[in-house]
């Protein structure tokens, strides 16, 4: 894979990377195998896949942990992490936290548990209600010249605070919600980005398995069942989605190829994204996700995409 350039700093990846929240986010899934956690981490970093997307809300601390475990035997400059932090737990309650103070410490543990001397880059996960952003933002720049991250993210920020975050020009790159059905940043985010030279990172690009292609209109799910529960699961937003999907399946036939990769190739084409990071519960799952690097779009089959799902 070609590399990216991360926003104004010196790192650079391959763009296409691997979610970890399935690997020891035990706060957030049922039932994770950590040895299924291991191997998916070992599979993406040998199928290619450098960039790493953690965080210590991802089992408190765990996630980064078993990271830690698994990049010890690969060479640290072919790995790239991004790490982030704002959740604290200090008073028995959990708190969003932006202060200088306690973003240097979570960088201090962030890299014990992940057995390194630096991070690549290091996201405020999502804004506090109380630290000025670009205070905030100005401890990550100090932590930079210190040698322990290399890039400066920001998460979970609206467009303004986006631009309050970044008064000093430090911010390099901003993960936020973005899917083919989930398009609000296009306009009024993007922009600014775009003259700013920040680097922007969806997640949640695979919409929780609805754009993988293993659902169809008429998919259904048992009462106890989440999902059953789940507006973008049922009624017409899930017909609209299922009807968007199936467009995809002739363009994915033309290739060779599944209805995933087709829609991380829309990802990595799109010039408005500079990293796609799928999350991944298996290392069976990691061929599918490493594959989609190979699938070139033509113009007309991008284009064609983005319009069928504007409509979703």
């Amino acid at each position: 894979m070609s590399k990216i350039k991360i926003g104004k700093s010196q790192v650079e990846t391959a763009p296409l990377g691997l979610g970890t929240n399935k690997v020891g986010g035990h706060n957030l899934f049922p039932n994770l195998s950590e040895s299924d956690g291991l191997e998916t981490v070992r599979a993406a970093l040998e199928s290619g896949i450098q960039l790493l997307d953690t965080a210590f809300m991802y089992g408190k601390g765990r996630s980064e942990e078993l990271i830690g475990e698994v990049i010890a035997d690969f060479p640290r400059d072919q790995v790239i992490i991004a790490d982030k932090a704002a959740h604290d737990f200090s008073s028995g309650e959990m708190v969003l936290n932006n202060e200088p103070q306690f973003l240097k410490k979570s960088v201090d543990d962030a890299l014990k548990r992940l057995k390194t001397d630096y991070i690549d880059i290091f996201y405020i996960h999502f804004p506090d209600e109380k630290t000025p952003k670009s205070e905030a933002v100005g401890a990550l720049q100090e932590l930079r010249e210190a040698g322990k991250i290399r890039a400066i993210g920001i998460s979970n920020f609206t467009p303004e605070q986006v631009k309050e975050a970044n008064k000093d020009g430090y911010v390099d790159v901003v993960e936020n919600y973005y899917s083919l059905i989930h398009r609000d940043e296009e306009e009024r985010l993007f922009p600014y980005l775009r003259d700013a030279h920040i680097s922007f990172v969806p997640y949640f690009p695979l919409e929780s398995g609805l754009l993988t292609g293993k659902y169809t209109k008429d998919s259904t799910f048992a009462e106890n069942d989440p999902r059953s529960k789940s507006e973008k699961f049922t009624g017409k937003a899930f017909q609209s989605t299922m009807k968007a999907v199936d467009t995809l399946r002739p363009i994915a036939r033309q290739h060779h190829v599944g209805v995933l990769q087709i829609v991380l190739a829309w990802y990595l084409a799109n010039p408005d994204l500079t990293a796609v990071i799928p999350g991944a519960r298996n290392a069976g799952q990691v061929p599918g996700i490493a594959q989609s690097a190979e699938v070139k779009l033509s113009k007309d089959e991008y284009d064609r995409i983005s319009r069928n799902f504007l409509a979703v």
